[in-house]
């Protein structure tokens, strides 16, 4: 009797593990594809965002000696740095 009962609680023991390998590694799986498709989104909207434009002012309206003002637009705002 000692016996059987030594040998039903090994194989429970074994199915309790390998049904707790199993959950834990369905777990896992599901995270990392979470993760996946939320790293994918990040990228392609990195992607979708406008880059920034460089504008340059006209040359004939400069005086002489004159550097050109810079003019850009980041995305926030157009900077004019005179």
């Amino acid at each position: 009797m000692q016996r059987i009962r030594s040998i039903v609680f090994t194989v429970l023991s074994l199915m309790i593990a390998g049904a707790t390998f199993v959950f834990a590694a369905s777990v896992g799986l599901a995270i990392a594809g979470i993760v996946a498709v939320l790293m994918l989104g990040s990228m392609l909207a990195a992607k979708l965002q406008p880059a920034p434009v460089r504008a340059r002012a006209r040359a004939d309206r400069r005086a002489p000696g004159q550097r050109e003002p810079r003019i850009w637009n980041d995305g926030r705002g157009t900077i004019i740095d005179l």
